[in-house]
């Protein structure tokens, strides 16, 4: 029997949210101002890792719309 624990990792992509930006005519820097997020918090999902829900939660009561709007679950 094997003792090791398996983790399981899931991916995610913030490709929805970019769409919507790019839908809405919205750049990141201005997202970033009317979600109240940091640069750093942006760059981060720019590179598809990880942030806080703090963050996702606040974009989208910034951009009216619901999480699933906004990131997807990548298939490992």
């Amino acid at each position: 029997m094997n003792n090791s624990t398996t983790q399981l990792k899931t991916h995610f992509s913030y490709n929805p949210l970019w769409h919507l930006l790019i839908d809405r005519g919205i750049k990141k820097q201005e997202l970033q101002k009317m979600s109240h997020v940091s640069a750093a918090s942006i760059a981060k999902m720019g590179r598809c890792e990880n942030v806080t829900m703090d963050v996702l939660l606040r974009i989208c009561e910034a951009l009216d719309v619901e999480l699933n709007d906004i990131v997807e679950r990548v298939p490992n």
